[in-house]
């Protein structure tokens, strides 16, 4: 089912991220951490679908993506990055396999942080974020999305890495078997993965092999 919702508001978010609140339709449900297709309804964008993840909670009157914009070539976000206030977008059902199962270890690179940011706010509205540590990868400080909210919601396990930066208060290892030995004290709790393919690959293959339930690893699809 499509329906037809204007942006109401747009917002940055870091350099090259913004969010976007657009109208939210009667009856409409998601649960946090799904995605939804959205295209541009505009001539020649209404058949580019492209997923995109809901990061507002589920009870909000309104609905809230956080989209990272490609200026690198003419695709959907470069046009989203565009858009003005009152434009339209088409909207699609909501699907996903990431959703939260339990405490444990969120593991995110750049904008595969989206999934997690509606987990963590709902979790944080339920005083539920305890027991729950968050790996964040950037290149730099100022790639990192939503920061201080982080911080603000999850303390000191919101852990950033920055690996192609020199210097700042953040750590710069990869995310990697070494990584996650020397941080990970129980890998029997449930690992929540997104990122880069590449990225959740190596991650979901070294997970198993440090003893990570596959039933327990829960990554995008």
């Amino acid at each position: 089912m499509e329906h037809i919702v204007r942006i109401l508001d747009i917002h940055p978010v870091t350099h090259n991220v913004k969010q976007f609140i657009v109208e939210k339709p009667d009856g409409f449900i998601f649960t946090p951490g799904q995605a939804t297709e959205l295209s541009i309804n505009q001539e020649g964008w209404t058949d580019k679908k492209n997923p995109f993840t809901f990061t507002c909670l589920t009870d909000d009157h309104y609905l809230q993506f956080t989209i990272k914009i490609y200026t690198d070539h003419e695709g959907v976000t470069n046009h989203l990055g565009k858009l003005n206030v009152g434009d339209e977008l088409i909207l699609r059902e909501a699907w996903g396999a990431i959703e939260y199962k339990g405490p444990g270890y969120f593991i995110a690179g750049g904008a595969g942080i989206t999934p997690f940011i509606a987990i963590l706010r709902q979790l944080y509205k339920e005083g539920k974020l305890e027991d729950n540590i968050l790996f964040f990868s950037n290149k730099t400080d100022k790639d990192i999305i939503l920061a201080d909210e982080l911080k603000t919601m999850l303390g000191e396990n919101a852990r950033f890495t920055t690996t192609q930066q020199k210097g700042g208060k953040n750590d710069h290892r990869r995310i990697d078997s070494k990584f996650l030995k020397a941080e990970v004290t129980d890998f029997k709790k449930h690992f929540y993965v997104c990122g880069p393919d590449p990225m959740v690959a190596e991650l979901t293959e070294t997970l198993a092999k440090l003893g990570a339930n596959a039933d327990a690893v829960v990554f995008e699809k």
